[in-house]
């Protein structure tokens, strides 16, 4: 590896800094995504068995000690049950975005990587492969073993910049589906809270 690093030219410096900030991206948001994932379907039905039996306060603890998106969501609503379904919600919606906006933090930086990592790799390919023409213009001969060993070396930046791009491409969608699989559960689960309220007479609609 450090043979054909070294071999790769100056371009092979940027590429390896641009691995090095995807690799501690990818590892902060996996520890971010783990601890921000819960049975949400379990969670829900906890609070939901407090609230029909009138124990808001329960609820509230249950959701602060309980980490992720979601709880944050169901602890913003139920601490602002008493002051009508508008504020409610809003203060809802507020921490929902709040909390997507912290799951997708860094994700445009990754983006990033991806998008320059093959551009800086098919830079130094071209820049390579001038190198190599210019030799070859310069001896005044064509050596096919040089002309090969130039434009090998040549192509060592473009397989390292998609090397780096494509595991990341790969980790970047599937931080989308998480991200995208939890709003859906944040949705569906401050619906049916918000629902929940009203059947039980907890909240209604004239509050607004």
């Amino acid at each position: 590896m450090v043979y054909y690093f070294n071999k790769g030219g100056p371009i092979m410096w940027p590429l390896l800094a641009l691995l090095c900030i995807g690799v501690i991206f990818i590892i902060v948001k996996l520890w971010v995504f783990a601890r921000s994932q819960i049975n949400v379907r379990k969670f829900l039905d906890e609070i939901l068995e407090n609230v029909k039996a009138g124990k808001i306060d329960e609820a509230v603890k249950i959701c602060e000690n309980t980490r992720g998106p979601v709880s944050a969501v169901f602890h913003s609503g139920l601490t602002r049950i008493d002051k009508g379904i508008t504020v409610m919600e809003r203060a809802m919606e507020n921490t929902a975005a709040i909390e997507i906006s912290f799951l997708e933090k860094g994700m445009v930086w990754l983006s990033t990587i991806i998008s320059v990592a093959p551009m800086l790799g098919f830079l130094g390919t071209v820049q390579g492969m001038i190198i190599a023409f210019e030799r070859v213009a310069k001896s005044n001969d064509i050596i096919p073993s040089e002309v090969a060993g130039g434009i090998s070396t040549a192509l060592l930046t473009t397989f390292s910049g998609l090397a780096i791009a494509i595991p990341m491409q790969i980790f970047y969608n599937w931080f989308v589906s998480i991200t995208d699989s939890t709003v859906v559960n944040m949705e569906d689960a401050s619906n049916t809270l918000v629902e929940t309220l009203l059947e039980q007479k907890l909240i209604t609609k004239e509050e607004e």
